[in-house]
């Protein structure tokens, strides 16, 4: 199995190829911007951290958009973070920068005029630590994955789709939003599973499983 990293020069994927080595000692996986060996990957990661529209801009620059979209078609496909993000038509980061449109909806920044707990203390942007997390439905993604699990965040902007079928899991900043989408052969999580310890691993190790149908 050949399990591809796309590396488009935003973050650090290192973790990334880590933790998907220790879950799949047997697999061959390559971190890569070569469209090409993502063409021929049987999986395909896509992650990302930093601003969106640099993000987009070193996509397209290294000839990626293609490849991406295309393994989002026909193979078990996983977003991390602005990877995740930028499955959406439009992020507000940036001042509205369009992203590759796969899913309806977009990408807003936490309002500062809710950013408060529940005991009116101001909440810091980013949001950066653990949540817990809802599963929304099953997914083979979440299994032996306890619901109400805490995962790892570092993010200022957060997924807000178009159709609500889409939610996959949602968490509180200080309002519930949508931490995780899937649909078909893609699954995304606003999240980072590499820096989650068990259930982090627990998730790409399902990844490595999974057979890109729910």
């Amino acid at each position: 199995m050949k399990i591809a990293v796309v590396d488009y020069g935003m973050g650090n994927l290192r973790s990334v190829v880590k933790a998907l080595q220790h879950v799949a000692d047997t697999a061959d996986v390559v971190l890569t911007s070569d469209p090409a060996e993502v063409a021929v990957a049987d999986r395909v990661v896509f992650p990302g951290q930093g601003a969106m529209r640099d993000c987009m801009a070193e996509l397209d620059g290294r000839g990626l958009r293609e490849a991406v979209i295309a393994a989002t078609t026909d193979r078990p496909f996983l977003g991390i973070c602005v990877g995740a993000q930028m499955l959406f038509e439009l992020s507000a980061e940036g001042g509205n920068t369009p992203g590759l449109g796969l899913f309806g909806g977009d990408v807003v920044r936490f309002p500062a005029e809710r950013m408060l707990d529940g005991q009116g203390q101001r909440l810091k942007v980013p949001h950066m630590g653990w949540n817990r997390v809802r599963q929304q439905g099953s997914h083979p993604l979440w299994h032996g994955i306890a619901d109400g699990s805490r995962f790892y965040f570092v993010h200022s902007y957060y997924l807000r789709p178009s159709d609500p079928a889409l939610t996959a899991a949602e968490s509180d900043y200080p309002f519930p939003f949508t931490v995780a989408v899937a649909r078909a052969n893609i699954f995304a999580t606003q999240f980072h599973p590499e820096k989650s310890h068990a259930a982090g691993l627990k998730l790409l190790a399902n990844f490595v499983a999974w057979n890109g149908k729910v």
